[in-house]
């Protein structure tokens, strides 16, 4: 029951950064009705970013901080850079800027940071102050900060102007542009906080995975497979897809599978979802009139 018990644990933090860049990804995907396939890449790019900052002497939080305001910077100017000039071409031209973007953002951490393994260190303590027999202190820091982070984007798109803006600018753009929302700037921030929120997921996961340029390509399909599996135009459907596939991940890998096959979890999650129930779980089903 213990070995339970530690797996259920362990999911549960591994799953809240599956959440965090399924919420990213879901974001993207609700202005452009595309996946990014660049968001490991830029997340890792800034948690490059953030061990600079403190290899350089700054303090973590502050670093971190000023990661996610860095992050937030970039991936609006991704959108309005790489992504206007494009959003209204054909289904291929968007695909291959996305996949552009996956290529630049890996040579450039690559180019810049060098390909070499780099330690991250935690800032949290080894032992965890609440349930240390089932967690640790890395995986209850980081499960506590993932959270956080949801609940302050859950309250902002739920109780802000801007916040309502960008919601219904994504949703429904001509109508949005039609009462004065300025659609463009409104998708900007979207790709903006999907960045900060990668960002942080990758800062999260730097400590318990050495830092190298391909550090998020795994992660990434975990977020995907949360994503879908949550259902792919439901931001909070996506959030408990994270927390789903992170536990079925240690479980399985655990009980059934094996440690070594645990990736496999997710491109099935993928494939299962895509075959067996599209809109996944908590997804709208969409009607069309013909």
């Amino acid at each position: 029951m213990d070995g339970f018990l530690l797996q259920v644990f362990s999911g549960l933090a591994n799953g809240s950064i599956y959440a965090a860049v399924g919420l990213a990804l879901v974001m993207i995907y609700q202005s452009t009705h595309h996946i990014n396939f660049a968001q490991g890449e830029m997340a890792t790019f800034s948690t490059f970013i953030c061990w600079w900052l403190i290899d350089s002497g700054m303090s973590y939080w502050l670093a971190f901080f000023l990661t996610v305001g860095v992050a937030f910077i970039g991936g609006v100017v991704v959108q309005r850079v790489f992504i206007r000039p494009v959003e209204r071409k054909p289904v291929l031209i968007n695909v291959i800027v996305f996949v552009a973007l996956l290529v630049i953002f890996n040579a450039m951490s690559g180019w810049i940071f060098e390909h070499t393994l780099k330690a991250f260190d935690s800032p949290f303590p080894v032992r965890s102050a609440v349930l240390p027999e089932y967690i640790s202190g890395h995986q209850l820091g980081s499960l506590g900060v993932t959270l956080a982070v949801l609940l302050v984007i859950y309250l902002f798109f739920r109780f802000t102007p801007i916040g309502l803006a960008m919601r219904g600018a994504a949703q429904n753009p001509d109508s949005a542009s039609l009462v004065g929302i300025r659609v463009t700037w409104m998708l900007a921030l979207g790709w903006g906080l999907a960045s900060a929120i990668g960002a942080v997921a990758g800062m999260m996961m730097a400590p318990i995975m050495f830092l190298d340029p391909n550090m998020m390509a795994g992660i990434l399909l975990y977020g995907f497979a949360a994503a879908l599996l949550g259902g792919i135009d439901n931001p909070w459907g996506a959030v408990a897809g994270g927390f789903i596939v992170g536990v079925l991940e240690n479980l399985l890998g655990a009980y059934v599978i094996g440690s070594d096959l645990k990736l496999t979890v997710a491109l099935v999650l993928i494939v299962g979802t895509l075959t067996l129930k599209p809109n996944g779980l908590f997804g709208q089903k969409v009607v069309t009139r013909v």
